[in-house]
């Protein structure tokens, strides 16, 4: 099931061109729904969580003079991993909430990465290929840009492209906010790569969604 319906795609696929009409540059457009299932992470999380409160029963039990056999203690932890586990099996959408913030961030980062690399975003003959990625589960944004754009256009311009993105998706306007962000990335481009007799179009233009 898409995020973004055929019309979003069409006028998101029209503004990359336009944006490129202008500049040597080229714009990529990548929206994940999340970047890793995070089953195993919060699985961990779990397990120490379990672990945490298998101290403190045992602790409590000691302090209370409750007798408890090392079969039965052993089994109720067993049984209280298994069971978690299985939750997180069966309802995915758990997983974000046991994830730490930080961890999020890196696998979005490293999926942002990859997508630069699998679109073959750093192929451009002049090294002036942008990505721009979205990935909603982690509430996350990132500009990739290519070694030629980074050496001219300061970090900022794509914080300030990725607030954009933040912005939209977090009011559900996810359409608008990617053409924002491309026609913007279109004059970061056009200032510092306009356009020149003989480029070609090197990249897709259309919205990627995984």
């Amino acid at each position: 099931m898409q995020v973004m319906n055929e019309a979003d795609h069409a006028n998101i696929a029209a503004a990359i061109r336009e944006a490129e009409s202008r500049t040597s540059g080229e714009i990529y457009a990548v929206l994940a729904r999340r970047s890793d299932s995070y089953f195993f992470v919060a699985g961990f999380m779990v397990a120490c969580g379990i672990l945490f409160a298998a101290v403190l029963v045992a602790v409590a039990a000691h302090w209370f003079w409750y007798t408890i056999t090392l079969p039965v203690f052993g089994l109720a932890i067993l049984s209280a991993l298994v069971t978690a586990l299985l939750v997180l099996r069966l309802l995915p959408d758990l997983h974000m909430w046991l994830v730490p913030k930080h961890i999020r961030y890196r696998r979005a980062h490293l999926n942002a990465s990859q997508q630069f690399l699998a679109r073959n975003v750093h192929l451009t003959t002049k090294r002036t290929g942008v990505l721009l990625f979205v990935s909603l589960a982690e509430r996350y944004a990132e500009v990739v840009a290519d070694a030629g754009i980074n050496a001219k256009v300061a970090q900022q311009e794509w914080n300030d492209i990725v607030a954009i993105l933040i912005d939209h998706a977090g009011r559900d306007e996810l359409p608008g906010g990617f053409l924002k962000a491309i026609k913007k990335a279109g004059l970061l481009l056009e200032e510092h790569f306009p356009v020149r007799p003989g480029d070609i179009n090197e990249l897709d233009d259309h919205l990627v969604e995984l």
